[in-house]
């Protein structure tokens, strides 16, 4: 009985925000159709009040200016901070003062209602995937939903740019972060040697490819990602799966697959790495004796432009 319950208070607020949203979106009558990865969506030409349901959507949406009122946060950790948004851009968050919609990855519809969105952005992929909720979401308000695992995070921030209508802000943050690139690449020094950018999961390794947001970072430095032999390729691992952006490496094949690349992490603690290249097998890597192993920084995890612009002036000070 208390479950009928409250499913009538949730389904009579969700009637209700539709309301606001369409009164929201409907002021000056005006939507374009935006096609995303969950279908078709009539969206405001000129929305104001977004929610995110993803924390990684959140940076790139951010990244174009979206007047962002609230947003899905992860469970503090040494990538976030106290409300659990990712360091790289909380500060920004903040200042434009976006509140915590909720954390973790537990979709709270009632926190969606009360925020009265007249656009839902979400992700399509992921941990904090919406493609399961996404006709409860677009019952609250209009919803796009994107995956951010198959592309580089300048086609995302333009795809957004486009759906929102603020391709020029998309297209600034772009050519921002190019200027950098050139800036950077003009003044490290690649070795000569291939690179191979990497997760210790302690079982497999995910190594990012050409076609990772981490992987195409390096490469427009001038990098050579180095090709890994997949009969070198662990069977299963928590990552990768049928992605094309990670290739999964066992353990015992480090020394093989890595060959005499340099080393780059994504997303660990200075601490983690020093565990990493203090392991048996991994003592055996060139890289680590040549001390060619190099840290992308916590932020390396989730690429969007302000993490991305970070990682440039982390390589900057170890390669220059």
């Amino acid at each position: 009985m208390l479950r009928a319950v409250l499913a009538a208070l949730v389904a009579a607020a969700v009637l209700t925000a539709c309301g606001s949203a369409q009164e929201t979106a409907g002021a000056s009558g005006e939507t374009r159709a935006v096609q995303h990865d969950a279908g078709t969506t009539q969206v405001p030409v000129s929305p104001k009040r977004i929610v995110s349901m993803s924390v990684t959507m959140t940076g790139h949406l951010l990244a174009v200016e979206a007047p962002v009122v609230a947003s899905q946060a992860t469970p503090p950790s040494p990538m976030t901070d106290a409300g659990g948004f990712f360091k790289q851009w909380g500060q920004v968050a903040s200042q434009r003062g976006v509140q915590v919609l909720y954390q973790g990855f537990e979709a709270n519809l009632e926190k969606v209602v009360e925020f009265k969105p007249d656009l839902i952005v979400g992700s399509a992929s992921g941990q904090d995937s919406s493609a399961k909720i996404f006709d409860q979401l677009k019952a609250i308000a209009p919803t796009v939903l994107y995956r951010y695992d198959n592309t580089t995070w300048q086609d995302l921030t333009s795809k957004l740019g486009q759906a929102l209508g603020l391709e020029a802000n998309a297209s600034k943050a772009i050519a921002a972060y190019d200027q950098k690139v050139a800036q950077v690449k003009s003044a490290v020094q690649t070795g000569g040697k291939d690179a191979v950018v990497v997760r210790d999961n302690n079982t497999d390794i995910p190594v990012f490819t050409a076609e990772s947001a981490q992987g195409a970072l390096l490469t427009s430095l001038g990098f050579t990602l180095h090709a890994i032999d997949p009969s070198l390729a662990a069977a299963s691992s928590k990552e990768g799966g049928n992605r094309k952006d990670i290739v999964n490496v066992a353990q015992e094949n480090v020394v093989k697959a890595f060959g005499d690349s340099s080393v780059f992490f994504a997303g660990h603690s200075a601490e983690q790495i020093s565990a990493t290249q203090a392991k048996p097998l991994w003592k055996d890597l060139p890289a680590v004796a040549d001390k060619r192993v190099y840290d992308l920084g916590l932020e390396a995890f989730r690429i969007d432009y302000f993490s991305a612009s970070a990682i440039l002036d982390r390589i900057q000070q170890q390669l220059a």
